[in-house]
């Protein structure tokens, strides 16, 4: 049964987007019926996204009744065919969180099961780093933040080009409990990253791909970004 879900807030704490070049017939079974990778340079673009969530609530409670949580969701950058012609977004196989409650309301009251996770993260002004474990899953990131006149990667020319593809890609779809596809917007007016050079990447989601399949590519990081999530009025073309 699809989930609507009321108006949703939050403010980003800190999240770190983990983004991977893979080859795109490596990534293309891990999708559902009706998505396909979506290319730059004939890529598929796939990742990781770290991410601490502070004053989650419904959107209309004032921000000191939030809820506080660290969660984990790989991410795959894909394409669609809507009613109105072709459609971009993420679809998000795996989400691990150390919330009990975002463990027991995932898939049930809000889109995305969540499966446990213990998340620790050490952080300074200068440096970040996130390990995630599952039982199934470890994730191990280490990153310094550094200026964006230092941005690098094999995917986009620039920070602003790369801050342009993840922004634009606002729907998330995510498996239900009974195996179907959710959709989930996440909406913001004030969207701002940063570059930062990772000295440690690891995923047992991407090293379990074919050899040489996913080559990492660039980290972006940003902090204390308001953030809104809503149920779109989205659907795949049968």
């Amino acid at each position: 049964m699809t989930i609507t879900i009321p108006r949703m807030a939050a403010t980003i704490e800190r999240r770190l987007l983990v983004n991977y070049r893979v080859e795109p017939d490596a990534i293309a079974p891990t999708l559902p019926g009706g998505l396909r990778p979506q290319l730059v340079d004939g890529s598929a673009v796939a990742g990781v996204c770290l991410i601490r969530l502070g004053d989650f609530r419904p959107a209309w409670f004032a921000p000191k009744v939030g809820h506080r949580s660290e969660s984990a969701a790989h991410r795959v950058a894909v394409e669609w065919d809507g009613p109105d012609g072709v459609r971009t977004g993420v679809f998000i196989p795996r989400r691990h969180s150390a919330s009990r409650l975002a463990q027991l309301a995932g898939g049930r009251v809000f889109p995305g099961v969540h499966e446990h996770a213990r998340v620790t993260s050490v952080e300074s002004d200068d440096n970040l780093h996130v390990t995630v474990d599952a039982v199934d899953l470890r994730v191990d990131v280490d990153v310094d933040v550094v200026p964006a006149e230092q941005f690098e990667s094999s995917l986009f020319a620039d920070l602003a080009e790369a801050s342009d593809f993840f922004r634009k890609d606002a729907i998330g779809w995510s498996p239900t409990r009974g195996g179907e596809l959710e959709a989930l917007r996440l909406d913001t007016d004030d969207w701002r990253v940063q570059p930062g050079h990772a000295t440690r990447v690891e995923s047992s989601f991407f090293d379990a791909l074919p050899p040489g399949a996913a080559e990492f590519d660039h980290v972006l990081v940003m902090r204390d970004v308001p953030v809104v999530w809503s149920s779109p009025a989205t659907r795949l073309a049968a």
